[in-house]
C-alpha cells in the first residue's frame, strides 16, 4: 500500500513538474514573440511620425489643392500613430507583463512541489499534488484565454480605428482638384506683367521700317493735318507761278 502511494505521489510530481516545464517553456518563447511584436510595432510608429513630418514639409511646397489634401491626410495619419501608442501600451500592460508573470508562478510551483514531497507522507502528498495540479491547468486555462482575448481586443480596436482614419484620408486625398492645381501652376508660369513684358519684346523684335510706319501711325492726326497743309500750300504756290507767267506774256 505505501508502495503503491508513493508511486503514485512520484508519479504526480513527474506529472506536475512536466506540465510546468513545458508551461516554462512555451510562455517564455510567447512572451519573448509578443514583447518583438511589440517592439515592431513601436518602431513602426516611429518611421510613421517621421512619414507625417515629411508629407508636411513637402505639402508646404506645393499648390493651394494639392497642399491641403496632403496636410488632411498626414493628419489623418498622425492620428492614427496615437492609437498605434494606445496599442503598444495596452500590448505591454495586457499581454507580455501577464506572460513575463508566469516565470515566477513556476518557480513558485515547482518549489512548492518539492516542499510538499519533503514535508508530507506519502498519501498527503499525493493528495496535495493532485490538488496543485488541478490547480495550476486551471489557471493556466483561464490566463491564456485571458491573454489572447486582450490581444485580440486591442488589435481589432486598432485596426477598427485604423480603418476610419484611413477611409477619412483617402476620401480627403480624393477631392484633390487636379485640374484647379493644374490651372495654378500654369499661371505661376508666368508672372503678372508677363503681357506688358511680351509687348516690349514684339516692340523691340520690329525693323527700323516697321518702327518709323509706327510712328508715323503713332503720330495721329496731327502729322496727317500738317501733310495735308504743305500739300495744299503747294497747290497754292503752283497757281500763283501760272498767273505770273500770264500776265508777263500779255504785256
Amino acid at each position: 500500500m505505501l508502495r503503491r502511494s508513493l508511486e503514485n505521489r512520484d508519479a504526480q510530481t513527474r506529472q506536475l513538474q512536466d506540465a510546468v516545464t513545458n508551461v516554462e517553456k512555451h510562455f517564455g518563447e510567447l512572451c519573448q514573440i509578443f514583447a518583438a511584436y511589440v517592439r515592431k510595432t513601436a518602431r513602426l510608429r516611429d518611421k510613421a511620425d517621421l512619414l507625417v513630418n515629411e508629407i508636411n514639409v513637402y505639402a508646404s511646397t506645393e499648390t493651394p489643392k494639392l497642399k491641403q489634401g496632403l496636410k488632411t491626410f498626414a493628419d489623418e495619419f498622425a492620428k492614427l500613430q496615437d492609437y498605434r501608442q494606445a496599442e503598444v501600451e495596452r500590448l505591454e500592460a495586457k499581454v507580455v507583463e501577464p506572460l513575463k508573470a508566469y516565470g515566477t508562478i513556476v518557480k513558485m510551483k515547482r518549489a512548492e512541489t518539492e516542499l510538499q514531497r519533503a514535508t508530507m507522507d506519502a498519501a498527503r502528498t499525493s493528495r496535495h499534488l493532485e490538488e496543485t495540479i488541478d490547480s495550476f491547468e486551471k489557471q493556466k486555462i483561464k490566463d491564456i484565454k485571458t491573454i489572447f482575448s486582450e490581444f485580440i481586443t486591442i488589435e481589432m480596436l486598432f485596426h477598427g480605428k485604423a480603418l476610419e482614419v484611413y477611409t477619412a484620408a483617402y476620401q480627403n486625398i480624393q477631392k484633390i482638384d487636379e485640374e484647379e492645381d493644374l490651372e495654378v501652376f500654369r499661371n505661376s508660369l508666368y508672372p503678372p506683367d508677363y503681357s506688358s513684358r511680351l509687348d516690349i519684346v514684339r516692340a523691340n523684335s520690329k525693323s527700323p521700317l516697321q518702327r518709323s510706319l509706327s510712328a508715323k501711325c503713332v503720330s495721329g492726326t496731327g502729322q496727317v493735318s500738317t501733310c495735308r497743309l504743305r500739300k495744299d500750300q503747294q497747290i497754292e504756290d503752283d497757281e500763283e507761278d501760272e498767273d505770273l507767267d500770264v500776265t508777263e506774256e500779255e504785256n
